[in-house]
């Protein structure tokens, strides 16, 4: 049985979905947890819920707002204090930017991204994407521990089952060390949808979109299923969306349960992104599109006639 930490990243005091779907995985562990600032009762409610037996909360200097160095050093200090053979995270924005600094001061493995894993005994078996998702490797470790493993939003779903723990809440005292490079202001984004690594249902725009404006009929069909809108390349280059709503290798990977590509064609940097998403459904006005042949479902059809039937079809089913 392994001693197990699970970083909680947070977002207004809320806890991220995949640190859940991390915990639902760890059945049989000893897991604990830790975040950086405040989390609210909720959260701990729900950490314990499923499988948490200690949950530490890390406040201190320098700690306010977020920085690699100041998360790294704080949890550095705290790692140190216990004895863990395994520290997971997210493989969020923040969980690529601080995680394999804190491997390294450990001079330990990282497994990062990940879209799967078990425990045999104390031994981590780990999957993990390679050659922009056209290939699955195995991953284990060797040498230093505690080893640090990131995992992908949404690959490995919600818990089925509860595995309740006890689920104490204590704080942990720390401190930010050394910050050489501090992040002056962190700007919020105008949309209150979720982000599109977290989201569990995505549509999304390509190069047929021709205009900025008609990414409008996107946002409509979204707002009736709860979706978050993403972007393809083309779309971005052409300048109909912001880089931060593309969608692929040289943007976001995605995993949602359902993904809609509206007249994108299929290239391999988009797939790259996406082609882990549970069901894929496409709409092409060409029956020979790259997207068909990746696809769960195929519509051959000029998407804005399409989309708003689909729109109305899902607003009448979901009342």
């Amino acid at each position: 049985m392994a001693n197990v930490l699970v970083f909680a990243e947070t977002n207004n005091e809320k806890v991220k979905p995949v640190t859940y779907e991390i915990l639902g995985r760890l059945s049989g562990q000893n897991v604990d947890v830790v975040s950086i600032g405040g989390i609210d009762a909720d959260s701990v409610s729900s950490l314990a819920k499923y499988g948490a037996e200690n949950i530490h909360k890390i406040q201190g200097s320098g700690l306010e707002k977020y920085s690699p160095e100041g998360y790294s050093n704080a949890l550095k200090n705290f790692i140190d204090s216990k004895s863990y053979d395994y520290v997971f995270m997210g493989a969020t924005s923040a969980g690529k930017d601080f995680f394999p600094r804190l491997a390294g001061s450990f001079e330990a493995g990282c497994a990062s991204d990940v879209t799967n894993f078990i425990f045999e005994g104390d031994d981590f078996s780990g999957t993990k994407p390679m050659f922009a998702g056209k290939a699955l490797t195995k991953v284990s470790f060797e040498g230093a521990k505690p080893r640090f493993i990131t995992v992908r939003p949404n690959a490995l779903g919600m818990p089925e089952n509860e595995n309740a723990k006890a689920g104490t809440l204590a704080d942990a005292n720390g401190d930010a060390g050394n910050i050489r490079a501090a992040i002056k202001e962190i700007i919020k984004g105008a949309s209150e949808k979720v982000d599109l690594t977290e989201a569990n249902i995505i549509v999304s725009g390509g190069r047929a979109m021709k205009e900025e404006a008609n990414f409008k009929i996107l946002d409509e069909l979204a707002d009736v299923i709860g979706a978050t809108v993403g972007a393809s390349r083309a779309a971005v280059d052409s300048g109909y969306a912001p880089h931060s709503m593309q969608v692929g290798q040289t943007g976001k990977t995605v995993a949602p349960s359902l993904y809609i590509a509206c007249g994108i064609s299929g290239a391999i940097q988009h797939l790259a992104g996406m082609r882990t998403s549970k069901v894929i459904v496409a709409i092409n006005t060409d029956p020979d599109a790259p997207i068909f042949t990746k696809a769960d479902y195929g519509i051959v059809g000029d998407l804005f006639k399409v989309v708003p039937i689909l729109k109305e079809e899902f607003k009448a089913l979901l009342g």
